[in-house]
């Protein structure tokens, strides 16, 4: 027997992060290269002014630049090698971390976080691997190693190297001061941008229905105030850095003049040679650059820094992923045990303590009125719903004790509005699953009775509907949403509404393929509105106020609902809609 292992999302991110410095310390180490290669150029002038100059040595001259131009195809190795290990870096932490950000966007979705939330995680992904990807990341490997101009410079000239120091402890300050005035509008930019993507989002969502009813511009004014202020924060943001930037870049410039200005003073002086002076300025700018370049690229770090933040905060609180046994496939029964879930970030039940037991071939229609909770109760029986309270056991196996990927092959689920994705009508019957054999995509379309119908779209089972199934109809599309529901012959099939937009034809297929899960020994769980559903199952339950009010067998619940004491018909509209 394989040993129970339980792995949080928190050490995963660890596991990752370790990965990513493994490769960070050759970039590191690259980057102590290539700095040293920097002071090619330097030592070169000084050797040419100092020593050629002095000797008139052409063959001195010739071997000093061959020897610089073979250190210079180096370093240009070097850095060009430096920045494709970088890049791939990037590629590398997102291939790191997507599956955790990509469960954290679908959880959250689940848990019932707005839109706004739920996308943050995919948002701080890009942001974090654009940053490892970018100049801004090499100028941090660049800062450790700038001590090694400093002692170039104190070597030439203390008096020169106290003035590198000085334009160093002055650059910092200033990058503390560009720190301390971005944190604010960077955070509100990441928060509204979140906002005006997600308000967006609805906009072309809803097209229709804001042409219709003609509010686009009632919507436009809700959008365009988020817009303004994301502009406002945006444009705090980008004054403050290239404010800041500027004022680096000119001090920078002032403290190169300034050693220039020193060098000359102590050549006159006699304290210094000719070649020293080019070679001072030089690395002492050079020294400058990779602080000069954080402060141009702060506004980077931030969104990067606060990205990460939010990114593994939300991780880290996710459930934990475990390493279930592997169970048998359910064959018996389906049990709700004092199921309860509340309000996303609220104490409000919508469903409150709900229990009962089916077996094998029942099928079971979840009947009340709207707002009672009848949805709700449905994706928590699929674990689509975090429940506060309770549990749903398949063959008395918790949810929670099932692989994801198992347990999915057990359930099929028709949520009430039928989202399709841009794929094929094989691949949305067949749970873009790879390994899906036509037979199992065929039968699965035919039990849902849409076989005929995917036979005459233009390329039949291969034709392409497009994002959310666009060149579908609403029937059509959830009579697709049925065949997957029903693909790989799954025990527990929960349809929430799945008549809704249905012809009678439809609706003639989906009393025959509820009546073919039954006859195959699955479970049915529906929510009815429509008469005609209670006549292919034999068990009724009865939500108010997401409470359970009744539960049994179909004619004894429709007669207390009606009040009668004899048989009751169960096609009345008033029994349904109770």
């Amino acid at each position: 027997m394989s040993r129970h292992r339980q792995a949080t999302h928190t050490q995963a991110i660890e596991r990752a992060m370790v990965s990513i410095r493994r490769s960070a310390l050759s970039v590191f180490i690259f980057s102590g290269i290539i700095n040293l290669l920097y002071l090619t150029g330097s030592l070169f002038m000084l050797q040419v002014y100092d020593r050629v100059l002095s000797s008139r040595s052409v063959p001195t001259l010739v071997g000093l630049a061959v020897l610089t131009a073979v250190l210079y195809v180096f370093q240009g190795a070097l850095d060009g090698l430096r920045q494709r290990i970088v890049a791939r870096l990037g590629l590398r932490f997102d291939r790191e971390i997507l599956p955790l950000a990509f469960d954290a966007l679908r959880l959250l979705t689940l848990f019932g976080r707005n839109p706004t939330d739920a996308q943050a995680p995919m948002r701080d992904l890009d942001t974090m691997r654009g940053f490892v990807s970018s100049q801004a990341l090499i100028s941090l490997f660049d800062l450790p190693w700038i001590p090694i101009y400093m002692i170039f410079v104190f070597a030439l000239h203390p008096l020169l190297g106290y003035i590198t120091i000085a334009g160093a402890v002055l650059l910092i300050a200033l990058t503390l001061i560009t720190e301390a005035l971005s944190r604010k509008p960077s955070k509100s930019v990441m928060e509204l941008v979140g906002r005006r993507q997600a308000m967006a989002e609805a906009a072309r969502r809803n097209a229709e229905s804001i042409q219709a009813m003609g509010f686009a511009s009632a919507y436009y004014s809700q959008f365009d105030a988020v817009n303004e202020r994301y502009m406002d924060a945006q444009r705090e943001l980008t004054d403050t850095s290239s404010v800041l930037g500027s004022v680096g870049k000119v001090l920078r410039m002032v403290m190169q003049s300034a050693t220039l200005g020193f060098a000359a003073y102590l050549t006159i002086q006699g304290e210094l040679s000719a070649g020293s002076i080019i070679a001072a300025n030089i690395i002492s700018g050079r020294a400058l650059a990779p602080i000069d370049m954080i402060i141009g690229q702060w506004k980077f770090f931030v969104a990067a820094r606060q990205a990460r933040t939010r990114l593994f905060e939300i991780i880290g609180k996710l459930p934990a992923k475990g390493e279930p046994l592997e169970l048998p496939a359910p064959a018996r029964t389906v049990q709700v045990e004092n199921v309860t879930v509340a309000t996303p970030g609220a104490e409000r039940m919508i469903v409150n303590n709900i229990s009962f037991s089916i077996e094998a071939g029942d099928g079971l229609a979840i009947i009340g009125p709207s707002g009672a909770g009848k949805s709700t109760l449905a994706r928590a029986i699929v674990g689509a719903a975090r429940t506060v309270r309770g549990a749903v056991r398949l063959d008395g196996a918790p949810l929670d004790q099932w692989d994801e990927r198992a347990l999915g092959q057990h359930i099929g689920y028709l949520p009430q509005s039928t989202e399709l994705f841009d794929g094929t009508i094989a691949e949305n019957i067949s749970r873009f699953d790879p390994a899906a054999s036509a037979e199992a995509v065929i039968e699965a379309a035919q039990a849902a009775g849409v076989h005929d119908l995917v036979l005459r779209l233009p390329e039949g089972y291969n034709t392409r509907i497009g994002e959310g199934g666009v060149v579908l109809s609403g029937g059509q599309r959830q009579r697709i949403g049925l065949a997957r529901a029903l693909y790989g012959r799954p025990f527990l099939v929960v349809l929430d509404e799945p008549a809704s937009n249905l012809d009678g034809e439809g609706d003639n297929a989906l009393m025959r393929a509820i009546a073919g899960v039954r006859e195959r020994k699955g479970i049915v769980i529906m929510i009815a509105h429509r008469p005609s559903a209670l006549a292919v199952v034999n068990l009724v339950a009865v939500i108010q106020d997401g409470a359970l009010s009744h539960f049994g067998p179909t004619e004894k619940v429709m007669q207390q609902l009606n009040g009668q004491g004899g048989a009751t018909p169960i096609n009345r509209p008033a029994a349904v809609n109770s």
